[in-house]
């Protein structure tokens, strides 16, 4: 076992796909050193709490990482087990991913108890998602469907798709895999169909960047074709101010031993929605992203996140 370490406390949120993802750690770990004890610091963050506004109006994703961080910063807990997507594209001084792991199904999954496809919900059904991102894609696909904010853990939205408050809901297909849950999904959408949110589905593991002896424990579990391919993500988002407030995808792919990466950006009602992709070799991800976001410039991105950023300013003053 690297280093002199024999215990570890990972800090997580405890929803029960958040305390399922880093228990997933903690068996890999002890896996990998049977000797090493292994605890679980169990923490609520304001964006657990918040759960009558939508996340774009109450300071984005960072809200779910926040307290974690605190945690690391006063040696309360070693690591925190992301949701990659959930991670702001620039850390505070002081913390690094360490190690990001092998990647879940990346899609966005259709859930309804009563239609099988997006294509088979009839005019003013009413679809339920938290992302701005979703909610584009989808507007602009199917103008007709009612889209309304959905927030909560797993196990929440499900209930309330239950209760009859939605018709369909649509979800990141990892989380409800993870939690065994999978014959709930009706559809999985093409990457054509809904391109997803840079780093879904894959796991991202934060340390404080001083933990030279916490990042060698974690080399084993880093996976580098989903750090290559989220790397290239992320650099897209960074580079366009990704936040809950940016209907933002991107996703790459390694095709052919080359790095093939998608980007989309668009109005949160749909009615514009740039896309970009291309090609390039799997050392260079970052400028990949460079170009895929230049693309999206020439095609217009500045007017669209210009209208963003107005829109953000008229709801922070209402």
């Amino acid at each position: 076992m690297p280093s002199s370490i024999k215990k570890i406390t990972i800090a997580t949120r405890e929803s029960r796909l958040a305390l399922w993802q880093a228990h997933f750690v903690k068996s890999e770990l002890e896996r990998l050193y049977p000797d090493l004890t292994v605890e679980l610091l169990g923490m609520t963050t304001r964006g657990d709490q918040i759960l009558d506004q939508s996340l774009s109006k109450i300071g984005g994703k960072g809200l779910f990482v926040k307290e974690l961080e605190a945690a690391l910063f006063d040696g309360r807990a070693d690591l925190a087990v992301h949701s990659l997507k959930d991670v702001p594209m620039v850390l505070p001084d002081g913390f690094t991913l360490a190690c990001v792991m092998a990647r879940e199904d990346a899609r966005d999954a259709f859930i309804s108890n009563t239609y099988t496809s997006l294509a088979e919900l009839p005019a003013g059904a009413v679809v339920g998602t938290s992302s701005l991102r979703r909610a584009a894609q989808l507007q602009a696909r199917f103008p007709h469907l009612k889209i309304e904010s959905l927030r909560g853990n797993l196990d929440t939205r499900l209930r309330k798709l239950d209760e009859g408050q939605y018709d369909a809901i649509l979800l990141a297909a990892a989380g409800v895999k993870r939690l065994g849950m999978g014959e709930r999904i009706k559809a999985l959408l093409s990457l054509s169909e809904a391109l997803p949110a840079a780093g879904q589905g894959a796991l991202g593991i934060e340390i404080a960047s001083e933990r030279a002896d916490v990042a060698a424990l974690l080399a084993p579990l880093h996976d580098v074709a989903t750090a290559t391919c989220t790397a290239a993500e992320r650099a897209v988002s960074r580079a366009l101010g990704g936040s809950c407030q940016t209907p933002l995808a991107a996703h790459a792919v390694i095709e052919e031993g080359q790095l093939f990466l998608r980007a989309s950006l668009a109005l949160p009602d749909g009615s514009r929605v740039l896309n970009a992709q291309a090609r390039s070799s799997l050392t260079q991800p970052e400028q990949l992203a460079s170009g895929v976001v230049n693309d999206l410039y020439i095609q217009g991105a500045q007017t669209i996140l210009d209208a963003l950023l107005s829109e953000s300013h008229v709801d922070s003053n209402r």
